[in-house]
């Protein structure tokens, strides 16, 4: 998806109110172009947005990440080098398992086979399946209204973002499989978000599974939300970044309840690389 999305969502507009948001467009999607000059796994993401940070002069931000966008910001938070006063993780997929989405889309992302399937095949076949792939996200929730408006169907199937969801897709599994090692060695508060009814990505086998994970993490699994859950609950979400401007860090006593959220501590800067 695009950043339209989070604002479709309303949760720019709420913590726009007491801090400073920057939102990006991961490379290639929304208006942002995606150069062959590299491999664009998460790492190298994570490694463009850190830079876009230091040159605008922004110290230990919240990074906040939707879905594929979790593993860039997971990986602005790995290493002695991260300067994050928080982490927020909302839908995530976190640990390397067999997925049939990643096959089917995939081809796309090869050279001359994957481009004539952009300007071709795949733009048509996005088009005719553009509001049931939006209906499961949100499953089981209805889409909200005007999401359409937000979020145009052209600028989804551009050419250039068809390929950078192939690419994503292909770096998927083994993105997760390098980073579940070194989860433990996160130092900064994460607060992790997830629906209940998700069937993107199974919560008890990726958020939960995070939270027992990571000492200082909290954890809230939404009943009724599916991928989408920042729709779902949009305050509890900009609560958990308050709480982390305000240094709260109380931690719950049991790091592997799956519905227990409490807090974390960070900054008045929340950061939000755009989800995919």
């Amino acid at each position: 998806m695009l950043l339209q999305d989070f604002i479709a969502s309303g949760l720019i507009d709420r913590l726009a109110q007491r801090h400073r948001v920057i939102a990006f467009d991961r490379p290639g999607f929304g208006f942002s172009g995606r150069p062959r000059d590299r491999l664009w796994t998460a790492q190298a993401q994570a490694a463009v947005i850190q830079q876009a940070l230091t040159q605008l002069g922004v110290k230990q931000p919240v990074v906040l990440g939707h879905s594929w966008g979790t593993m860039v910001a997971l990986n602005m938070a790995v290493g002695d080098a991260a300067d994050l006063r928080g982490l927020v993780l909302i839908s995530g997929y976190y640990y390397a398992t067999a997925r049939a989405d990643v096959a089917l889309a995939a081809p796309a992302a090869l050279p001359i086979l994957g481009d004539v399937m952009r300007y071709t095949v795949s733009p048509v076949s996005g088009r005719l399946l553009f509001k049931r792939t939006v209906q499961a996200m949100f499953a089981p929730a209805p889409i909200p209204y005007g999401f359409f408006k937000s979020v145009a169907r052209e600028m989804v199937l551009r050419p250039v973002q068809i390929r950078a969801e192939a690419e994503d897709a292909a770096f998927m599994i083994p993105a997760a499989a390098q980073l579940s090692a070194r989860y433990s060695d996160l130092k900064m508060p994460v607060s992790i978000f997830a629906g209940a009814d998700d069937k993107i990505i199974a919560p008890q086998a990726n958020s939960v599974r995070l939270h027992r994970a990571i000492a200082q993490s909290t954890l809230l699994i939404a009943p009724g939300a599916g991928h989408m859950v920042h729709y779902a609950i949009p305050a509890e979400i900009a609560d958990a970044i308050e709480r982390m401007s305000a240094g709260s860090d109380a931690i719950p006593s049991d790091s592997g309840a799956a519905a227990d959220e409490t807090s974390g501590t960070a900054e008045k800067l929340p950061v939000t690389p755009a989800q995919a």
